[in-house]
């Protein structure tokens, strides 16, 4: 129906409803015998309300409102229209005849007048609830939840016709809210109930809308879920409940990271502010996971310019493309290069002036460079070595470089010539104006080369899942999280430090595939097998994140300690380094055993 028929429509239902209400309270106040003088009140009376009543509804925009979505501002809204314009009306009558409309009849017909209106309105609230109820189509939702967000979220999706979810109940841990009814939907217990309500009211998907709630108390709430057959869903901000703008489109699916159970990393914004703004700041491999959020995370610090080296060019191009939309005032260069390429890099350094330096451009994939490990020396040591000995060249105030826990006692080229790189900068701080740090951490969740990528690719094809072992376990940390340890670190760099970053408890591989599988609504080893295919190699069962060497010291920061720097023979390393680079003219032996004399803890496996 279109705008103007509906509302003269309500119109129309609205005079019918104050012609009956004011014939009906003069009809029962006379018994249904009218006195003529009275009959002729009765009909000014109604001449009256109508233009004004009608009049006053319309000033408070009774025929402006979509009445499907009335709550208690469209209740106060209609009390006041009619209060006044019964009010008004009687007032008129009265200055125009001189005489006084009944008290009786007044109140009648207030009640009446009251009662009809409201009730009109919400009777079609009524009816398009009705009409919205659960059919065969729609899908059971559980919201956790009993709270302002669980109720907006629960009004919208039963409003909302096309809705492929539908409530049916909620979940809430306070007791005062327990069997009572929201919606018309009942609060069936705490969470501890989530098992059994989900299996007998046969709940399709779970949606969790606690946004307040912290990192630990969500990921115990999953873990409860986790226990069922159903799709788990999540309302992840707290901000848009603040602001009133919480919405279906909110709800995302439970991701890998929520399962973790970290609170938010508390930064130094001061401390980082400090060697970051107003400076030049260089990231190399700009383009890659953790370069990329690099970029992203340092912007907000105003720096006087931020330039992103790459050589891929496509990498580049979508991270320039996004920052210059985030930050357009932010001044950004980007520059295509290999960081092998010597002379290179000595022209962006001798162009730029780059006072910061976040190294993160390196090859980190183990199977492949084991398979290709003359490239992972040239890239990972050589390429290290470039971006290095430039900063020192030109001065820079920091060099961080991006490790990894690879690089500790290392079974896999990969990891050795990560150790290697961490050297190369441990050596030079020696001599050194530039502050040369490294920060290691451990798997990072959702970066290019990741397993978990990997296993939703698995998934989506139906499966089978491929672990390489059942007691496999690794360190993982969200991609923000790592980078803002990164960024923090570089504010504690005194110079030759290692930073490593508390990455939490261990994860199995095995129950993080699990995990991956429930989440996307399949049963492991029943709708999706998971096969176990062997280490691969350079694959170890554990990492860590120390070598025997270094003790561990803490920083100003619970999530980040120091490595404590092991001497290094700057003028032994550069002639094994010399070696390192004829053996890359060798065969694959010979540049093994040079990395193994560099790393004596190198265990080649492969």
């Amino acid at each position: 129906m279109g705008q103007e028929k509906r509302i003269s429509l309500m119109i129309f239902i609205d005079v019918l409803i104050i012609w009956v209400s004011i014939f009906t309270s003069y009809y029962i106040r006379f018994d249904g015998q009218i006195p003529p003088t009275s009959m002729r009140q009765a009909i000014l009376y109604l001449v009256l309300s109508t233009v004004i009543c009608i009049f006053v509804m319309g000033f408070f925009k009774l025929y402006n409102r979509v009445w499907q979505y009335a709550s208690v501002g469209e209740m106060v809204a209609i009390f006041k229209a009619v209060t006044i314009g019964v009010v008004l009306s009687y007032l008129a009558v009265h200055a125009l005849t001189f005489h006084r409309v009944p008290y009786s009849i007044l109140l009648r017909n207030y009640e009446t007048m009251l009662l009809l209106i409201g009730g009109s309105r919400f009777t079609w609230r009524v009816v398009r609830d009705r009409l919205n109820k659960p059919l065969n189509l729609h899908k059971k939702a559980l919201i956790i939840g009993a709270g302002d967000c669980g109720v907006l979220i629960a009004k919208e999706m039963i409003s909302t016709p096309d809705a492929e979810l539908y409530p049916v109940a909620f979940i809430d841990d306070d007791i005062n809210k327990r069997n009572q009814h929201i919606f018309d939907l009942p609060v069936v217990g705490s969470r501890y109930d989530i098992v059994d309500v989900v299996e007998r009211m046969d709940i399709d998907e779970i949606i969790i809308a606690i946004p307040s709630l912290n990192r630990r108390g969500t990921s115990d709430i999953i873990e409860l879920c986790k226990q069922t057959k159903a799709k788990m869903k999540i309302i992840p901000s707290i901000n848009s409940l603040i602001d009133g703008s919480v919405t279906v489109k909110e709800i995302r699916d439970v991701e890998v990271e929520d399962l973790l159970g970290r609170d938010p990393i508390c930064v130094d914004l001061e401390g980082i502010a400090n060697y970051v703004e107003r400076k030049t700041i260089l990231v190399t491999g700009a383009g890659g996971s953790i370069g990329s959020e690099l970029c992203r995370q340092i912007a907000p610090f105003h720096p006087k310019q931020l330039v992103l080296l790459g050589h891929g060019e496509n990498s580049i191009y979508l991270i320039e493309m996004e920052m210059r939309r985030s930050f357009p005032d932010l001044h950004i260069e980007t520059i295509i290069a290999d960081i092998q390429d010597r002379e290179r890099i000595n022209e962006v350094f001798a162009k730029y002036r780059p006072e910061v330096v976040f190294h993160a451009a390196a090859h980190k994939h183990v199977p492949l460079m084991e398979r290709n490990p003359a490239e992972a020396v040239k890239n990972n040591v050589f390429g290290t070595k470039n971006v290095a000995e430039a900063a020192d060249c030109y001065s820079c105030e920091r060099f961080v470089l991006i490790s990894s826990d690879k690089a500790v006692n290392p079974t896999s080229i990969m990891g050795t010539t990560k150790r290697i790189a961490e050297m190369i900068i441990q050596s030079l701080d020696k001599t050194s104006r530039t502050k040369f740090v490294a920060v290691r951490f451990g798997n990072v969740l959702g970066s290019r080369g990741s397993v978990i990528p990997y296993f939703k690719e698995q998934i989506a094809r139906g499966g089978p899942v491929t672990v390489t072992d059942k007691e496999m376990i690794r360190y993982f940390m969200t991609i923000p999280e790592a980078v803002q340890l990164v960024i923090q670190a570089g504010a504690f760099a005194q110079g030759g430090e290692i930073f490593i970053l508390d990455m939490g408890e261990p994860v199995r591989i095995v129950h993080l595939a699990e995990d991956l599988i429930r989440l996307s609504g399949f049963v492991p080893y029943e709708d999706i097998h998971i096969e176990f295919t062997g280490i691969r190699p350079g694959e170890k069962l554990y990492e860590e994140l120390l070598t025997d060497e270094e003790g561990i010291t803490s920083t100003k920061h619970d999530r980040i300690f120091i490595g404590k720097p092991v001497t290094i023979n700057k003028v032994q390393l550069e002639l094994e380094i010399k070696e390192l680079e004829k053996a890359l003219l060798g065969d694959r032996v010979k540049l093994t055993d040079e990395l193994k004399h560099i790393v004596p803890t190198f265990l080649n496996v492969s």
